[in-house]
């Protein structure tokens, strides 16, 4: 299917660096051909921000590889990629060598991939990667390292500490800060990035989007951002453009798109978003799935999941229609879209006034955590030969009790501790000190056989769910033998054919139908979304007590992440189960803890800095560092954005403190903005404000203490509320 672009959008003004005509891209499978890019028409202005947005297997990566002729065997691109060299003319991409191709690709076009680890040599210091870059292109040496290391600079690193350590001396994000340096340090005129935070947390990915907006202007850049994460790049992209089915649906600028989408499957995707801001009612997961490339369908391939299909979608393919100054929709009914898919962009905070139910009383504790520690010694040959500590204190004395059908989501940023909070609460992390309970048992005594408890009962009522629900899947076996193993082990009343019919009905309740057809499938045979539907089954077929669902949904696009959380609440209707819910993704968290009236717990060094009803914690926090996760989640209004922006961050220093040598005092003193001299010297307790149901470590929430007495840390500090 071929989608043409107007005259204006073509050959007007603005001045287009990359011009897209006809892009086909195609595989031969067993199946049939599979068409990834299918007929896409496009174009990207010179200067420009451009977002381009879409659901897992829409077609965005390919279209990013395409653009600099890079599609991998046995995929074919066919078409045109034109790109206007502002000293030779325009360039036909795909009909260059190989030769003018390793120029082409770091010279005029780089690329920034989704993993920074996978894109740098282990065995190579990182100041050997742009050597290399510099050297293979034929640049001045003493320049070009100039250039890196006032890049470096320009994204808040040490140019001599990066520049001389290896990849895995590095956290992520400072691995992929230092990817995008790499990848201009020969001037590129576009960038291209693929994906490039989605392994990072929440304030590093805004830190990271707030530098490109400044590199950008900077170095005049053209970047070109490719996310299925909408909120991250709406606020700061000037265009964006959506994809669905292998080809774009809808452009436009950015704010014009957000506030009132013309596709209905824009529409939908805005309205599937978990937010911070938006009311929960209003987040709708987009029914049906998304096509197989090998099987498009005939007509507009959005028609069999779109409310407005009509007989002339499921037949015609349908062109851009003008929409607007710049934008345009592929829609034949986009001016009724607005009526047929209703969607907010957000609501007032609201604090209620009673506290929520996750302020529990009579219900009975599952687990609880007294004064847990979790250390682990990662000292090296030379650390013991200079007796130096290198001692990571993962879990550095929380105390958390989990009530039964309870759901404590916890959030922070990467290494704060909480997958070993996690895995120490359900007995796979052995604690350093302190004890872990279920039901009053301790956990560890039950497992040497000391306890008054048999160790297969917590075994079984203390289960997990990963965040990477193929790895935990048997590539061997089917669904319904997957399913069926723990009926086995624990169900010994029911029989072969029992086992089955309980099966079925579970693979029915998730929606997964034809349940007898999924049965029979292997792992590899679904999608994202139905493993870890699998995943989710499997560990409840245990009747488990408390799941850790360790980022289970963040693998997932976010048009799934509402429906599988959805889910989750439902199943947990059904087993009476908790949940234990570690997530990078203060949106995520708010969604599953709000709806089911829990809690939220904010990870911080080891330390839970605060905790409290989801209500409280997302519309207003206490702690410091709760108040920065607050700042980092992107918006989806553009107003909201815009405000954001303009808005000094909440926080000091962008990269976290070393694990093996955390800050005396309150840990969170070396990147609070607020922070005092006693904050350097005693380290606060979890106490609640008179009327809060939450609880925050910060002498702040205390107007009696002697912490505003203290002198400021921060030169200006006014001692105010941090906004």
């Amino acid at each position: 299917m071929t989608r043409s672009l107007s005259d204006h959008e073509i050959r007007g003004d603005p001045e287009s660096i990359l011009e897209v005509s006809d892009l086909d891209v195609t595989f031969d499978m067993d199946r049939g051909e599979s068409k990834v890019l299918d007929g896409v028409s496009f174009e990207v202005h010179r200067d420009e921000m451009l977002g381009i947005v879409g659901e897992s297997g829409s077609g965005k990566s390919m279209f990013a590889s395409a653009l600099l002729n890079a599609v991998v065997d046995p995929g074919r691109a066919s078409g045109e990629v034109i790109y206007d060299d502002p000293d030779a003319g325009p360039v036909d991409v795909l009909s260059l060598s190989e030769d003018q191709l390793e120029s082409f690709r770091w010279e005029e076009v780089a690329m920034v991939f989704q993993g920074a680890m996978s894109s740098f040599n282990p065995t190579m210091k990182i100041d050997e990667h742009f050597e290399e870059t510099i050297q293979a292109h034929g640049e001045p040496m003493d320049d070009r390292m100039a250039h890196a290391r006032e890049l470096l600079s320009n994204l808040y690193l040490d140019p001599d500490r990066v520049l001389g350590s290896y990849p895995h001396e590095l956290s992520g994000g400072m691995k992929q800060r230092a990817l995008i340096a790499l990848s201009l340090v020969l001037d590129p005129e576009v960038l291209v990035m693929d994906e490039p935070t989605a392994a990072l947390d929440l304030l590093m990915q805004r830190s990271i989007m707030n530098l490109l907006d400044n590199l950008q202007e900077e170095y005049d850049l053209t970047i070109v951002f490719i996310t299925h994460d909408l909120p991250l790049v709406a606020g700061l992209a000037d265009r964006l453009a959506v994809m669905y089915a292998f080809e774009f649906v809808e452009y436009g600028p950015s704010e014009e798109v957000i506030r009132d989408a013309a596709h209905p499957y824009t529409r939908a995707l805005l309205k599937s978003v978990p937010s911070v801001d938006a009311a929960l009612e209003d987040m709708n997961p987009i029914e049906g799935e998304s096509p197989d490339p090998v099987d498009t369908p005939a007509g507009c391939s959005y028609h069999p999941r779109c409310p407005l299909a009509d007989e002339q979608c499921v037949a015609e393919d349908p062109d851009y229609h003008d929409v607007g100054e710049d934008r345009g929709a592929a829609c034949f009914h986009w001016e009724r879209s607005s009526e047929a898919v209703e969607y907010k962009l957000g609501v007032d905070p609201v604090v209620p006034d009673e506290p929520s139910r996750a302020v529990r009383g009579d219900e009975e504790t599952v687990v609880s955590l007294e004064d847990l520690e979790v250390h682990f010694d990662q000292s090296g040959f030379i650390d013991r030969l200079f007796d130096q500590d290198a001692t990571v204190r993962a879990v550095d004395g929380v105390d958390l009790e989990i009530a039964e059908n309870e759901v404590v989501a916890l959030v922070g940023e990467s290494g704060c501790g909480k997958t070993t909070l996690g895995k120490t609460a359900i007995g796979l992390q052995e604690p350093t000190a302190g004890t872990v309970r279920y039901r009053g048992h301790d956990v560890w005594e039950a497992k040497r056989g000391e306890g008054e408890i048999d160790h297969d009962r917590i075994r079984r009522a203390l289960q997990i769910v990963h965040q990477d629900p193929g790895s935990s899947l048997n590539p061997t076996r089917t669904v319904r033998t997957s399913l069926a193993a723990p009926l086995k082990r624990w169900r010994s009343d029911l029989n072969s054919s029992d086992r089955e019919t309980v099966v079925h009905n579970l693979l029915e309740r998730v929606g997964m139908k034809p349940a007898e057809d999924y049965a029979l499938r292997f792992p590899h045979q679904l999608s994202g979304g139905e493993k870890q539907r699998v995943v989710l089954l499997r560990a409840l077929l245990m009747s488990p007590d408390l799941i850790l669902a360790d980022e289970a949904v963040s693998a997932l696009d976010v048009s799934l992440r509402v429906e599988m959380m959805e889910l989750m609440l439902s199943l947990q209707e059904l087993f009476d189960t908790s949940y234990l819910f570690i997530s990078h993704d203060f949106a995520n968290a708010r969604y599953l803890a709000e709806e089911s009236g829990g809690r939220i717990g904010i990870m911080y060094l080891g330390n839970v800095v605060e905790i409290g009803p989801a209500e409280e914690i997302i519309h207003d926090p206490k702690h410091p560092y709760t108040k920065v996760l607050r700042w980092a989640t992107p918006p989806l209004d553009p107003d909201a954005a815009q405000e954001a922006r303009e808005t000094e961050p909440p926080i000091r220093e962008i990269d976290i403190p070393d694990p093996t040598d955390p800050p005396s005092g309150c840990p969170f003193h070396t990147r609070c903005p607020e922070a005092r001299e006693v904050c350097r010297e005693r380290e606060p307790e979890l106490t609640a404000s008179e009327g809060e149901a939450s609880l925050a470590a910060c002498f702040r929430e205390d107007e009696d203490h002697a912490y505003w007495e203290s002198e400021p840390i921060v030169e200006g500090s006014s001692g105010e509320n941090a906004s």
